[in-house]
């Protein structure tokens, strides 16, 4: 109470004297003055405590804060962190609503999945919780939602009046031998963008003598009727393996080749001639070889050979007719030809580009890729069916590959629109990790969470043909896969 009494005097410019000190020691006990200083006091600690309510008001209005962007269609979460304005309440927070976000006051969390693109201005609404009126203030801060990337790209239809006009995509489900077949092939978005056509194609079709064929083509995008070459290729090589008398020969040559599997390798590649199909002085039954294998292998090889090298004749006849080159019909092709023997599964392959077939055993503990793929680190490297040097090409007979199996979970056939974003590169395509990933994906674990249900298969046609929507960046091809399961 003293230094009170000397902060008085001081104030009011009394100088300090005999006579002030002995007055200001006689009322150091005055009940009076000792209740006024009390109320001096309180008066002091309530003018603090409001200069300390405004100005935390006023740090948290002039913070810098900042709110991580949302993303259309994608979960958002952020919350406050008010450790640092601990008499600060969030009230509510406006604008946010017009981009589908909620806050919540007792978490102090804007949470949600905006529903549309937008940069915003919201309006942070608070108050000092020790205000005993509880005036309101506000903090505007900016906020962005970034565009999903799929809905920056147009979707306009492909025109339904052009030659070769074909559907923007298509699916496909049946049995396969004693298994199930599912297809699916899309647009892909740099097409759907311009409102071109798909390029890729497909055709399954079960055979007689209890074969099954399924083709996949991939159409070159420079390519100006590149839709129909694709679309010829698989009709074509499709109608060619419908023929009884050939299944039959190929079933007896295959009955030949794996009869002494166990007691002797198979035969190489390089040991089989591959056969001019209009050179008649050249056919299997000139060979002078005895080997049975070799006569077998040799059949069968020569039989695939034949076919595709009809299909190229057909193609450039195609071209004439059109008055066109038949570089404008560009197209990949690979198919497989199964069967279900006593000793296995047998599964006849071809391809010329870079879409890959793949194979899963029953485990899914081993992948072996099926056939040659022509990649490389130019565009120059895919190779077309249509391309004539192909059949003089000392690796020809490579294309061709014969593979039995006890039985396996599944054989994927795909363009480059699937194998680029999810394998990248030709050595993963024997990566069993990659290939568990794959698998994972299909079963949901993705991004968009959609699920091809290989179970519960009744609408599995339409789950592919979903799935195959995902995004990848730099990946707007079109995308086929077909499923053999």
């Amino acid at each position: 109470m003293k230094s009170l009494l000397q902060e008085v005097l001081k104030e009011n410019q009394i100088e300090s004297n005999k006579i002030v000190n002995s007055t200001v020691e006689k009322l150091t006990d005055n009940a009076k003055i000792y209740e006024l200083s009390k109320s001096i006091k309180n008066l002091k600690s309530q003018i603090l405590q409001i200069f300390t309510m405004h100005r935390d008001r006023e740090e948290f209005r002039e913070s810098y804060i900042t709110i991580p962007n949302a993303n259309v269609k994608k979960e958002y979460n952020f919350t406050f962190d008010l450790s640092k304005y601990p008499s600060i309440f969030i009230k509510e927070i406006k604008n946010i609503e017009t981009v589908g976000l909620q806050f919540d006051t007792e978490k102090s969390c804007i949470h949600g999945i905006p529903t549309q693109a937008n940069t915003i201005q919201i309006e942070i609404v608070f108050f000092n919780k020790n205000d005993e009126n509880l005036q309101e203030d506000i903090k505007i801060i900016p906020f962005i939602v970034n565009a999903d990337p799929k809905d920056l790209w147009l979707n306009k239809p492909s025109p339904k009046d052009s030659r070769f006009a074909k559907e923007d995509q298509a699916t496909f489900k049946s049995t396969f031998l004693d298994k199930k077949i599912v297809v699916a092939s899309k647009r892909g978005r740099s097409h759907a963008h311009e409102g071109t056509f798909r390029d890729d194609d497909f055709l399954v079709k079960n055979l007689p003598g209890d074969w099954a064929v399924v083709a996949v083509a991939d159409g070159a995008g420079s390519a100006r009727f590149a839709r129909a070459g694709s679309q010829f290729a698989t009709e074509f090589i499709v109608k060619s393996f419908d023929d009884e008398s050939l299944l039959n020969k190929l079933s007896d040559a295959v009955a030949v080749y794996f009869s002494k599997e166990k007691e002797k390798n198979l035969v190489q590649e390089s040991d089989i001639i591959i056969e001019d199909p209009n050179d008649s002085e050249n056919s299997s039954t000139s060979n002078s070889s005895s080997d049975e294998k070799i006569k077998s292998k040799s059949l069968i090889i020569n039989s695939l050979y034949h076919n595709v090298k009809n299909l190229h004749s057909g193609l450039s006849q195609l071209a004439t007719e059109e008055g066109a080159l038949i570089k404008d019909f560009h197209t990949t092709l690979i198919f497989t030809l199964v069967k279900k023997f006593n000793f296995g599964y047998v599964i006849l392959s071809f391809g010329v580009g870079d879409c890959p077939i793949n194979v899963l055993d029953k485990e899914n503990s081993s992948v072996k890729l099926l056939n040659f793929l022509d990649v490389g680190e130019s565009s120059g490297a895919t190779r077309f069916i249509t391309m004539p040097d192909i059949f003089s090409k000392p690796d020809m007979v490579e294309r061709f590959k014969i593979n039995c199996f006890n039985d396996f979970s599944k054989l994927f056939l795909m363009t480059d629109g699937i194998y680029d974003p999810k394998f990248v590169v030709e050595s993963k395509l024997e990566n069993l990790e990659t290939w568990k990933n794959f698998l994972r994906d299909l079963n949901g674990e993705n991004e968009d969470q959609t699920q091809v249900d290989f179970v519960d298969d009744s609408d599995i046609e339409n789950q592919l043909s979903a799935w195959m929507d995902f995004w990848s960046k730099g990946n707007h091809d079109d995308r086929t896969l077909a499923v053999i399961y």
